[in-house]
């Protein structure tokens, strides 16, 4: 169960100024809090490489080779839950609490209400189907290709560009969604006594009045863990703490005040 000081959450209020400067400074921020407690990033983040290591070769194992490019196109939804053991670790950094692993590993329980647990259930759910979603547009396109078996091939045809362009589009909208649902939600039920609900709500508020700037943010982040999962996974070693932590700071700065 996370511990420190918190109180209930009954309203919140958000920035309306957010800028691009407010996401250096959390990169910066971010990246402070990764050189100053980097065991708990190496360790989330090799869960998480770990993770996509064993789908890369489960699929391939299975012979199933055109599954990668769903699965690899969607395994970034299921980053926002991995990152909540950061917020733990930014959040005791800045209430200068003690750091073990003990309290880190138990942020994933939240305050033990399943509020972050049922997150990730979701989170795990949206994996699912845009995997689900991307296999039958698959099969979709691939009657139209004319080749007598599945092959990565396809991926080069006529009819495997459209599929990509389309399901490109698709799985942009539903990684936007999430996004805008979990960008303030999950680092609040870390930090404050609130249901999940309350803090989507808050979520899509902040989304709502920072437009411009939390879209930038969300395509930063979606680049830069493509990039990172290039080479083998490796890169998210260093990128996904770096962009959990700095969440953290930008969520710091979306909540402006509570009334409790």
């Amino acid at each position: 169960m996370i511990e420190g000081e918190r109180a209930p959450l009954v309203r919140a209020s958000v920035a309306d100024d957010l800028s691009l400067a407010d996401l250096r400074a959390a990169l910066a921020a971010g990246w402070a809090d990764f050189r100053s407690y980097p065991q708990f990033g190496l360790f989330f983040a090799s869960v998480y490489v770990a993770a996509g290591i064993f789908l890369v070769y489960a699929f391939l194992a299975w012979g199933e080779v055109v599954w990668l490019v769903p699965a690899a196109a969607g395994f970034p939804l299921l980053a926002p839950f991995i990152a909540v053991g950061l917020y733990e670790v930014s959040r005791r950094s800045e209430l200068g609490l003690p750091m073990n692993w003990r309290a880190i590993l138990g942020s994933l329980r939240g305050r033990g209400d399943d509020q972050i647990i049922g997150m990730g259930v979701v989170l795990f759910v949206a994996f699912g189907f845009w995997v689900i979603v991307a296999h039958g547009l698959f099969y979709i396109f691939f009657a139209q290709s004319g080749l007598a078996a599945e092959t990565t091939d396809f991926l080069f045809t006529g009819a495997g560009i459209s599929m990509l362009v389309i399901g490109g589009i698709i799985g942009g909208l539903m990684a936007l969604a999430f996004f805008a649902i979990t960008v303030v939600s999950l680092p609040m039920l870390v930090d404050r006594d609130v249901d999940c609900i309350s803090a989507i709500i808050v979520s899509l508020a902040a989304m709502r009045s920072n437009t411009r700037v939390l879209l930038t943010w969300a395509v930063t982040i979606a680049v830069a863990l493509f990039l990172a999962m290039i080479p083998l996974f490796l890169g998210l070693l260093v990128v996904l703490p770096l962009l959990a932590h700095a969440t953290w700071h930008l969520y710091r700065r979306v909540i402006v005040a509570t009334v409790v």
